[in-house]
């Protein structure tokens, strides 16, 4: 590894420390290909889990159940529900409609099998859709006592302490019952709560008949009542064709504040794993990832022991073991869910009569698909490590740690500016504009400002007086000030370093030049190109030179000059430019460069004595 330089001083004998530099460009150039090959590996692995159809599927199921427009009205779909008599008419038209595909548009059977809807015809409706809402009790928060003979009731925002239990309405069917959660299935996390399992919950019937009769029932005797505080509709597809799963949650929620907000959740995943020719290779790759990850943990427990405290000196080797965290945690999660498919998939298959809850499976695949996601992203920053040894690289790398304390001192004094913007922008237009309606909100709409996406208009129109005096200023301060020290900081260091590396250390060796070593000794061995001058050439060479000097009619004191500016040539380079002795950056002072000028007149005058 890179780490063996380091371990040799001046001291070391010349032929050691060449030995050291061509074992450690023959391991760093090993490790590189064996590297490619896990990354290579990896991609295959990755970019294998991903269907293109994945998108296309969500976009189709999307534009049918978001898009459709209720009968009789054409502006109102889901995404523009608003009130509770516009979310039963989508439950009794787009959705219902959505649902039951029984004939093919020439109104002919389309299915031997009894009581099956195919969704496009294409998409088998796997079970039946669920419905569940959650409700908070009366009298969970405090009505002022000068208001209590207007309203006396009070129904807070949804928390696990505010649900209601009891059952209410008819209390006869499920859909008036109180079902307890399962302490298996996530929460869902909404826009204005974080909502559990279980609730109030009734299922769709087979017969799209029977089930708009149920709607009507539900609508009569008043199912969605003022506790209500969110709706979920589930239910889950399967696409042969492709081999997808497509798994859907429709949500309104019903605020504090009154009126409606919804969203939605599309996920299409691969449950099948291993089906086709194409999913085996898949397979191979994901028994070559495990071997691969042995092989490094390996590695990485030996230079543990050999290094110990050192080890962990170097931003490599944190980056080096993170990647193995996130190996294992990939892993463990492949398991689990193949686990969890294997064990429960068949049980959903099994009664069609039923709601399968494969929002189960679908909540653990999107998190596994996240942490491989992760793994790869540092998989791929990883290969800086190799590439470092460029000397462009080395230039960066150099540049980032010398500038490294200003930057803080510079972030320090940015964020103390920009929170307290962030501040001002939720204080005055966070009940007005959208942007600003959370602190969080407004971070984030600030960083937009920066890269230039902003609404000036609705902050111009929340306050007409600090709505500019906020753009103006912020734009100001962060944009032409704050934004241009960020910048002349990295110029000024990259300046600076650059101008040290011309006359200072420069790479223990180049990516490049060891590739291209590497070629010329294989054509040298070849015998395609004429091996390059060895040590005891050259020494022939500069004793023919003296001896050509003699003849020429140059003393003895002229000669041993010209060969003491030859030492003196040779004890500069090594100081400033020797990759076996220097080990740490140093930067050159203002003294020694004053002398190195010098030098270089002595080194040109010794040069012309030695022609």
């Amino acid at each position: 590894m890179a780490e063996a330089s380091r371990w040799h001083r001046g001291g070391a004998p010349k032929h050691s420390l060449h030995y050291s530099k061509e074992v450690e460009i023959r391991t760093t150039l090993q490790e590189l290909a064996l590297y490619f090959i896990f990354l290579i590996n990896l991609c295959i692995l990755t970019f294998g889990m991903v269907n293109p159809h994945m998108y296309y599927l969500n976009k189709v199921m999307s534009s049918l159940f978001l898009d459709t427009s209720v009968p009789g009205d054409e502006r109102t779909n889901f995404k523009s529900i608003r009130s509770i008599t516009d979310f039963w008419k989508f439950m009794e038209g787009p959705l219902l409609e959505g649902l039951y595909w029984d004939a093919w548009y020439t109104n002919k059977t389309l299915y031997d099998l009894k009581n099956t809807s195919r969704i496009y015809y294409e998409n088998i409706l796997l079970g039946v859709p669920r419905v569940r809402q959650l409700k908070v009790r009366n009298n969970t928060c405090k009505v002022y006592s000068s208001l209590q003979s207007l309203m006396n009731e009070c129904y807070d925002r949804y928390t696990s302490k505010n649900e209601d239990l009891a059952d209410f309405g008819l209390k006869v069917e499920t859909e008036w019952k109180y079902a307890t959660p399962d302490s298996t299935s996530p929460w869902h996390w909404g826009f204005v709560g974080v909502y559990r399992n279980g609730g109030f919950i009734f299922t769709l019937s087979k017969s799209k008949s029977e089930t708009k009769n149920k709607f009507i029932n539900l609508q009569l005797n008043s199912w969605i009542t003022r506790g209500t505080r969110v709706i979920f509709i589930d239910f889950s597809l399967y696409n042969a064709n492709v081999n997808l799963f497509c798994i859907i949650r429709l949500v309104a929620e019903f605020p504090a504040t009154g009126g409606i907000i919804t969203s939605w959740q599309f996920n299409s995943v691969k449950l099948l794993r291993y089906v086709s020719y194409y999913d085996y290779i898949i397979a191979s790759c994901e028994i070559t990832f495990c071997i691969f990850l042995i092989v490094f943990t390996t590695q990485e427990a030996q230079k543990v022991r050999e290094f110990k405290s050192a080890y962990f000196k170097s931003v490599w080797n944190w980056l080096e073991l993170l990647l193995l965290v996130l190996c294992f945690v990939t892993v463990s999660f492949n398991i689990y869910c193949n686990i969890q498919i294997f064990l429960l998939l068949g049980d959903l298959l099994k009664n069609t009569e039923k709601y399968s809850d494969f929002y189960f499976l679908a909540y653990w695949h999107t998190y596994y698909n996240n942490i491989i996601a992760v793994t790869v992203f540092f998989a791929w920053i990883k290969i800086f490590k190799f590439i470092s040894f460029n000397k462009t690289m080395s230039q960066l790398s150099s540049t980032l740690s010398r500038c490294i304390k200003d930057i803080v001192g510079f972030a320090i004094m940015f964020f103390i500016i920009f929170f307290a913007y962030a501040q001002l922008g939720f204080l005055v237009f966070g009940s007005q504009v959208d942007d600003f309606s959370t602190f969080q909100n407004a971070i984030f709409a600030q960083f937009r400002i920066v890269l230039g996406d902003f609404n000036f208009a609705g902050i111009q129109q929340a306050n007409r007086i600090l709505g500019p005096i906020y753009f103006i200023t912020f734009i100001f301060f962060v944009f032409f000030v704050l934004l241009n020290m960020f910048l002349a900081i990295i110029n000024d260091t990259y300046s600076e370093v650059k101008a040290d590396y011309s006359i200072g250390r420069r790479p223990d060796f180049e990516l490049g030049k060891m590739i291209k070593k590497s070629y010329n000794n294989a054509l040298e061995k070849l015998r395609l190109k004429k091996p390059e001058e060895g040590e005891d050439e050259k020494s022939a060479k500069s004793g023919d030179l003296v001896e050509r000097a003699r003849r020429e009619g140059f003393d003895e004191n002229e000669i041993q000059s010209a060969k003491q500016m030859k030492k003196w040539k040779e004890r500069l380079e090594k100081k400033y430019y020797s990759a076996e002795i220097q080990d740490d950056y140093q930067p050159v002072t203002q003294q020694e460069f004053r002398d190195g000028t010098t030098t270089k007149y002595k080194m040109i005058l010794s040069e012309c004595l030695t022609r």
